[in-house]
């Protein structure tokens, strides 16, 4: 690795590492794009698709990332933008959770939705299109439902399980599992106009007092439909949330609920 780092150092633009160089050097030293992220971050020279992090993210943070995992499950019509949004920031392993493939219905508003995919199992399409968006990223696809029987072995590593789900049912199983293993869970649901977001912390309950007088299977998305746009603010919020809990930094939606209402343009908290 000494070579590397020196074909490496001696490339850098000041302490930015460009693509082209990236993948030169993973060519040249036959090893992944991914190994060649690893030993840049670890050597303070930063990938520079990541420049624009800069600001808000120092070097040690970009690391922090790229050795993390996360789990997203569900890859629909928020897990597509969480998938993609998490690639784009730099986390190093996100594991994709859904047994569903692409139907035409999805096109409207699943980022991961496109006329080539329809047919293909999402986590497929979701593997793929991460490759492309940053193919430093591991994207460990599994095609699968989640429920308390496989849910430890899907969570196990994982720093944050983030919540992509359309069923209340499952979502409160996977709240289950998170406690079980001591994982952060950010919960995000969608429907019409509306969203909601909360973020539990092992030891806390606030998703299972949210939904104790809530049965219904599928909760208001199937009766209120979603647009283009909901699915899009509701995950990146999920996004920033799993970000701050990544680097143990800025104050989370805990023991509260987020209501979004971009109908009328009102953000409000509701205690848990």
């Amino acid at each position: 690795m000494a070579e590397l780092l020196s074909w490496l150092k001696e490339r850098a633009k000041d302490d930015l590492l460009l693509w082209a160089d990236q993948l030169s050097a993973a060519n040249r030293f036959k090893i992944s794009v991914r190994e060649v992220e690893g030993v840049a971050l670890e050597n303070g020279l930063l990938p520079a698709r990541y420049q624009r992090n800069r600001n808000m993210f120092c070097l040690d943070d970009q690391l922090k990332f790229y050795r993390s995992k996360v789990t997203v499950i569900g890859c629909g019509g928020l897990g597509g933008y969480i998938i993609e949004e998490l690639a784009r920031l730099g986390v190093g392993t996100i594991v994709a959770v859904d047994p569903d493939v692409f139907e035409e219905h999805n096109m409207n508003r699943q980022l991961l939705a496109t006329p080539d995919f329809l047919g293909i199992k999402k986590v497929a399409a979701a593997a793929r299109r991460v490759d492309r968006v940053n193919p430093a990223v591991e994207l460990l696809p599994v095609g699968l439902a989640f429920s308390r029987d496989n849910g430890k072995q899907i969570l196990e590593g994982s720093q944050v399980a983030v919540d992509a789900l359309d069923s209340i049912a499952v979502r409160l199983e996977l709240a289950e599992v998170c406690q079980d293993l001591g994982i952060p869970l950010v919960h995000g649901a969608i429907a019409g106009w509306y969203g909601y977001l909360m973020t539990q912390f092992p030891g806390e309950r606030t998703l299972q007092k949210f939904f104790s007088h809530n049965s219904q299977e599928g909760g208001l998305e199937k009766q209120l439909g979603n647009p283009s746009f909901t699915p899009a603010v509701v995950a990146s919020l999920e996004v920033a949330e799993a970000c701050k809990i990544l680097l143990n930094r800025g104050t989370l939606a805990r023991r509260r609920c987020l209501s979004i209402d971009l109908y009328d343009m009102e953000f409000v908290e509701i205690e848990c």
